[in-house]
């Protein structure tokens, strides 16, 4: 019992200082609460949970060594750029009529989880991180059996929610302080952000092409 409580804890707390450095989704997070409230941050990580989840059961069943290729990094990072670039020009497009003052809806919040997907999928260092540390915390883990398992996903999903939790009602209460032009400013910085993260996925793509030869 007192191991299973150790997982659970530690992966709580190695998801929580990884979600805590600035990303993709913590760049959409911030872009999208003022206008869709505190519960945007838990949408996309629900969305990258499931994300997480079909990665933890296809390690486990032994797909593991796949997604360690060079070749699988250097994928994901072309294609994780190529969406992330899009993404950002999207936003820069929407400038215009964006405005603190549309509702969310339900097409509105099932984009959001689509979008915790796709920013997830679009990071090459996400599935690096679980090919290397998720897998040696789930070994420990599955040493335990079931339960095992369990706790370390269960503890490492509560990280990543209980940070963009907290950044996406900071920033939701914080609007009072916003107007249309400060939040289009807020968004336009997010679209840059994104557009670094795709030039960066794009150019360690690139440094890994030249390890394949």
């Amino acid at each position: 019992m007192l191991k299973l409580f150790f997982i659970g804890i530690s992966s709580f707390v190695i998801a929580l200082s990884g979600a805590m450095i600035p990303g993709p989704l913590f760049a959409v997070t911030v872009s999208e609460a003022p206008r869709r409230g505190w519960i945007a941050g838990p949408i996309l990580v629900a969305g990258h949970g499931v994300l997480e989840l079909t990665l933890l059961v296809l390690i486990i069943s032994g797909l593991g060594s796949f997604l360690q290729l060079k070749e699988t990094f250097v994928i994901v990072a072309f294609i994780g750029g190529g969406f992330l670039l899009f993404m950002a020009f999207s936003m820069f497009r929407s400038l215009p009529r964006l405005s603190l003052n549309n509702n969310p809806n339900r097409q509105i919040n099932g984009s959001l989880f689509l979008s915790g997907i796709l920013l997830s999928l679009a990071n090459p260092y996400f599935t690096f991180w679980w090919t290397t540390i998720g897998v040696s915390y789930l070994v420990q883990s599955m040493e335990i059996g079931t339960f095992g398992v369990i706790a370390f996903f269960t503890g490492h999903i509560l990280g990543d929610l209980a940070w963009y939790s907290a950044l996406s009602l900071g920033v939701d209460k914080g609007k009072k302080l916003l107007n249309d032009a400060i939040y289009r400013k807020i968004v336009f910085f997010c679209a840059l952000i994104l557009i670094c993260f795709s030039l960066y996925f794009i150019w360690t793509g690139v440094d890994k092409v030249k390890d394949l030869f």
